[in-house]
């Protein structure tokens, strides 16, 4: 017998909260068409590569009688990528809606990820089993991946997996890279007239999957409110203890969505922001300062503590430091790795670095803790790249200010005292219980998703909007993964993919945290959210984040 919490035995029956518009049930649903797309840059190029899918038209449901062709369906789901909260009920949803329109529906689960479908390694889903997850975290209901699918042969071995179970449309809930790959597939699918449709659902905690049509991406909400939840008590215990500075780096590499709304909820003394770090062209030494004000302007006052949040990937916006990881990466290439690797001491090691890099990083090198110097050239992925992932950001700036106080403190300056500690909040957010906001979400874009397969669409993405409302007044629809789309370059080559969404320095969001933040960096105005609630009034229970709340003109 599986043993059960007894918040996981009352989310089981948590019912979630559905637009207005698909809560008259399957039959009332009818399509409205709004105006044909084109993709978000680079159109001519994009509509090149995706010739029958390119263009289409978004739509939103409405009530109204159900036009589409009856026949049965059966539908394959895959999980792709990290971990986000709510990726279950999305599940849950689009289980629920295609058994609502027949019983003889069947949904098969992937396992594993994307590799899941190539390996035609699945479990066929049934009420019972379903029911065990309904409002929990994570995605162990069928497990996910990180395999990409983009090649011929791939997409042939898929079609030839989904010819043998009679599948109708594959459902790939996933972020920005995973949802490029269901377009291409998508394209692949309708040029060589499968009949298989594919469907995406925005997915990832980072917040960078958005953008006119996607207000918020699932996951996002619950763990921006777990991480702050322990931000919170971080920053009480610091005002009761009096005596440490917490330097906690979050998740959310290319983009400080995470840090930003952890910010507005916490009001910290320091919060970095990489897009504002990349447009000054700020440098790690300016970054430091920036924090030693604050720890001396608060030492003044007689408080000798405080709070920094610290985005994930921000020494990769320092230009700088972007600059030395270049050097350094072309510095181990090839034949001159297995010299550095031949050297037996870190004292050789570091001579031949100093020869290596040119005069400008070297100095950018010579400042940086031994640490992180020796994670720099020791710690390096199978292609010998620097892995700026494991780059511990918040011992770096913790260190880097201590060195800027032993100077203030030579010039007379500063008299306080620095104690740091450090935190990463990152897995503890992705796979929490999720919120009702996470919950309702993602069960909303499930059941949506199916009635997009229903109506025969193909390379669409599941939509639903209006999010900064109450559940009945959002909108749900769809529309074409393409319009989303411009072309980068990767790995030496142009590759149509999703535009990434940083944090706008001029967006409502960053412009309420740059009002207020001077008076955050020298005042104790701590917020504590407290945990997420799932019982009580809909104010504390259902509200969204504050990005979102801003963005909408929600908050002033």
């Amino acid at each position: 017998m599986k043993s059960l919490s007894p918040l996981q035995k009352a989310r089981y029956q948590y019912t979630p909260k559905l637009p207005g518009m698909l809560r008259n049930g399957i039959a009332d649903i009818c399509v409205k068409e709004g105006l044909p797309t084109q993709s978000v840059q680079d159109q001519e190029k994009i509509k090149a590569l995706f010739p029958n899918t390119y263009g289409e038209k978004e739509i939103t449901f409405e009530k109204g009688k159900n036009t589409s062709l009856a026949k049965k369906q059966v539908v394959g789901v895959i999980l792709s990528g990290g971990q986000a909260p709510g990726g279950h009920n999305v599940i849950c949803g689009l289980y629920d809606a295609l058994k609502a329109t027949d019983k003889n529906n069947v949904l098969l689960g992937f396992k594993n990820g994307p590799s899941g479908l190539l390996d035609d390694d699945y479990i066929e889903f049934t009420d019972e089993y379903i029911n065990e997850y309904r409002n929990t975290g994570g995605f162990d209901i069928i497990g996910s991946g990180r395999t990409k699918l983009e090649t011929k042969e791939q997409f042939k071995v898929a079609a030839e997996v989904a010819k043998k179970h009679g599948i109708t449309a594959i459902v790939i809930i996933g972020g920005d890279d995973s949802n490029t790959n269901a377009a291409v597939l998508a394209e692949y699918f309708a040029a060589n007239h499968t009949g298989v449709q594919v469907i995406g659902c925005p997915k990832t905690i980072d917040g960078d999957l958005k953008n006119e049509d996607i207000e918020c991406s699932f996951g996002f909400d619950t763990a921006t409110k777990t991480y702050s939840e322990v931000i919170g008590n971080i920053e009480r215990d610091a005002n009761s203890a009096k005596k440490y500075w917490h330097f906690v780096k979050v998740m959310g590499r290319s983009a400080s969505h995470v840090t930003l709304e952890c910010a507005l909820e916490t009001q910290p003394n320091i919060c970095l922001i990489s897009e504002e770090v990349a447009a000054k062209k700020m440098s790690l030494s300016q970054i430091a300062d920036y924090i030693a004000d604050s720890v001396e302007a608060r030492s003044q006052k007689g408080m000798n503590f405080g709070v920094a949040i610290i985005p994930e990937g921000v020494v990769e916006f320092v230009p700088e430091f972007s600059v030395l990881i270049a050097e350094i990466n072309e510095l181990l290439a090839g034949a001159k790795a297995d010299l550095f690797n031949a050297l037996a001491t870190w004292k050789e090691k570091y001579e031949f670095i100093k020869k290596g890099l040119t005069a400008a990083s070297f100095a950018v090198f010579e400042i940086l803790p031994e640490a992180i110097q020796q994670q720099l050239f020791l710690e390096r992925d199978p292609h010998g790249n620097v892995q700026v992932s494991l780059i511990e950001s918040e011992k770096l700036f913790s260190a880097l200010v201590k060195a800027k106080l032993a100077e203030r403190k030579k010039a007379g300056t500063y008299k306080g005292k620095f104690n740091a500690l450090h935190h990463f909040f990152g897995y503890e957010g992705r796979c929490a219980f999720p919120s009702n906001f996470d919950a309702d979400y993602c069960y909303s874009l499930g059941y949506n998703a199916f009635m997009l397969i229903q109506y025969g669409f193909n390379g669409y993405l599941s939509k639903v909007s209006n999010l900064s409302k109450p559940a009945e007044e959002w909108v749900a629809g769809g529309m074409p993964i393409t319009k989303m789309m411009n072309m980068e370059r990767r790995h030496g080559e142009d590759k149509p993919v999703i535009k990434k969404a940083l944090v706008e320095l001029d967006g409502a969001p960053f412009k309420y945290f740059e009002a207020h933040r001077a008076q955050w960096a020298v005042e104790t105005a701590y917020t504590y959210p407290g945990a997420i609630q799932y019982f009580g009034p809909s104010e504390v229970c259902d509200r969204t984040t504050v990005t979102l709340a801003l963005e909408k003109g929600m908050l002033k």
